[in-house]
C-alpha cells in the first residue's frame, strides 16, 4: 500500500502585511514579543482586511488548525500512511512531519505558525517538525510517481463509497488537495493539475470534515483502525 498525500491548499496562513500594521485593528494586539500576534487573523484583522486582494481566503489559520488536529491524529497517520503537505495563499509549501504533535491551543498554534513563517522551519531536539519546501505546487506533484491527483469540491463528481473515491488500486499514488480556506473555489492553477473534481457529500463541508472524511475512507479501504 502506498501512502496517501494529503496537500491543504490556498491556506490563509500569514504575517501580517507590512502595509496593515499600523491599522488599529492590528495595533491592539500587535507585539514583537509575541509570536501569535504578528499572524493575520481575520476574527481580529476583519476592519483592516476590507481592502485586501483575496481577502475571502487570507487570515484563516483556524482552518489549517482543525484540519491538522484531525489528520495528524487519524490512525492513518499514526500507522505511517499519511504525507501532509501545506500550501499558502502566498504560494509557500511546508512539509508536516508526521510525528508533530501540533498544539491544541490555538493561540500557541498561531505562535508556532508565526515563527514557521519568520524562521522557515520548525525544529525540535535537532528533528525537523515542519520544513518549508522551495518549489511550486505543480512542481511538488510532479515528483510523484505516475500519481492520481483528486481535488475535493462540492462543484466535482459525486462519490459515495472509498471505493469510488480510491478506485485505481492499493499501489497508486494518490495525492489528495483540500482547499483549506473559507469561501470561493480553488484558482485555476490548482484547477490545472487535475481533471478529477470530485464531491464526497451533497452538503457543502468545512475543511476539516472534508479531510475526516478522505482519511476515514482511505482508512476503510485499507483496513486501518
Amino acid at each position: 500500500m502506498s501512502p496517501i498525500t494529503l496537500i491543504l491548499a490556498e491556506c490563509g496562513l500569514e504575517l501580517i502585511p507590512k502595509h496593515m500594521r499600523k491599522h488599529s485593528a492590528v495595533q491592539r494586539n500587535l507585539s514583537s514579543k509575541n509570536y501569535s500576534s504578528q499572524l493575520l487573523d481575520n476574527a481580529l484583522h476583519h476592519s483592516a482586511m476590507k481592502d485586501l486582494k483575496n481577502s475571502e481566503k487570507r487570515g484563516r489559520p483556524d482552518i489549517l488548525h482543525a484540519c491538522l488536529l484531525n489528520a495528524l491524529g487519524s490512525p492513518l497517520n499514526k500507522s505511517g500512511n499519511l504525507n501532509i503537505f501545506v500550501h499558502t495563499t502566498n504560494e509557500k509549501i511546508f512539509k508536516i512531519n508526521s510525528e508533530l504533535r501540533i498544539a491544541r491551543n490555538f493561540n500557541r498554534f498561531k505562535g508556532l505558525m508565526a515563527k514557521l513563517l519568520i524562521d522557515g522551519e520548525i525544529v525540535a531536539n535537532g528533528t525537523p517538525l515542519i520544513t518549508q519546501i522551495d518549489t511550486s505546487l505543480k512542481d511538488l506533484v510532479s515528483r510523484f510517481n505516475e500519481p492520481e491527483i483528486i481535488l475535493l469540491s462540492s462543484k466535482g463528481k459525486s462519490v459515495k463509497t472509498p471505493q469510488e473515491l480510491f478506485n485505481q488500486g492499493i499501489k497508486c499514488n494518490y495525492i489528495v488537495i483540500i482547499g483549506g480556506f473559507q469561501k470561493k473555489g480553488f484558482s485555476k492553477e490548482i484547477l490545472s493539475l487535475s481533471d478529477k473534481l470530485i464531491s464526497i457529500s451533497k452538503f457543502p463541508l468545512d475543511a476539516w470534515n472534508v479531510v475526516g472524511k478522505v482519511i476515514t475512507y482511505y482508512e476503510i479501504e485499507h483496513d486501518i483502525t
